[in-house]
């Protein structure tokens, strides 16, 4: 399914975006609670209608028409530990969030400096709804009133923002946020007028559940990353009912000859889980 892609502005009432919404708290990061959302979506502001298909499914994946970015899958945590771990880098760099979904992963790279952050995510309602406010929750919340360490809280978001918000301002000017299926928005990206440079690292987290979007995911990393870029990815090693996973990936990515790919962290908590490093065979 070709969904197309479209590209969001960032509203300029950054103050409204974050009205009635309650905000929980990771290691450091802000992010909207995915329930309230799915109650606001259920209210119409849900243009897609994918809560409510979801709910009558009985799902959190329906292909074609929802692809799970309103939940924040495990595996994001492993990434977001194995780049503190790893002490990766992402100062100066142009970074792509696959997948995005809440966004988390291209926040913190924003956070550590990054020279540009795009984010797409499948569904138009999940940019709208959750990885804009994200992104804007975070950057209003930088070096002011977040705390440390790993502890989930509730709060609301900042009533007022900085008097001279320009960390805010900074950081909004180096993102952009796209909707779409992958193979669509790499086209939006590579024919659009805007300049756009191939991305240093793309990071993407649990989007190899479903075989069928192998050679899609293949494709788009291979026409938007950088000849000298890294791929981080995280995965669960099987995806039970859907039949994807970090094994037949890696055979798929071998068969095709491009990229070299490693497995950086093996996680045996709960699910078996795997980081990969993906770069291009002649970097």
């Amino acid at each position: 399914c070709f969904k197309p892609a479209k590209e969001h502005n960032i509203p300029d009432d950054l103050d409204k975006m974050l009205e009635n919404k309650v905000m929980e708290k990771v290691s450091d990061l802000y992010y909207v609670k995915m329930s309230v959302v799915e109650r606001m979506c259920l209210d119409g502001a849900d243009r897609e209608g994918i809560v409510s298909k979801s709910v009558s499914a009985h799902s959190d994946l329906i292909p074609g028409v929802y692809e799970g970015g309103l939940k924040i899958w495990e595996c994001t945590f492993d990434l977001l530990d194995y780049f503190s771990e790893a002490e990766i880098q992402f100062t100066n760099k142009t970074v792509l969030d696959l997948g995005c979904g809440a966004g988390l992963l291209g926040i913190v790279a924003l956070r550590g400096k990054a020279k540009k952050v795009h984010f797409q995510d499948y569904n138009s309602t999940v940019i709208d709804e959750i990885t804009l406010p994200n992104t804007v929750a975070n950057c209003l919340n930088k070096g002011s009133t977040m705390g440390s360490g790993g502890d989930r809280k509730t709060s609301k978001p900042p009533s007022k923002r900085p008097k001279k918000a320009e960390c805010l301002s900074d950081a909004l000017t180096k993102c952009r946020f796209f909707s779409g299926e992958w193979s669509e928005v790499s086209q939006l990206l590579l024919s659009s007028n805007k300049p756009f440079s191939k991305y240093d690292m793309i990071l993407t987290s649990e989007t190899i559940y479903n075989p069928d979007y192998y050679s899609a995911l293949h494709d788009t990393l291979a026409r938007l990353l950088d000849k000298n870029g890294r791929v981080y990815l995280a995965s669960k090693a099987h995806y039970f009912g859907v039949g994807g996973g970090i094994y037949l990936f890696e055979k798929f990515i071998v068969e095709r000859n491009v990229f070299k790919t490693s497995i950086v962290k093996v996680i045996d908590k709960g699910l078996h889980r795997c980081i990969m490093e993906m770069s291009f065979k002649d970097s």
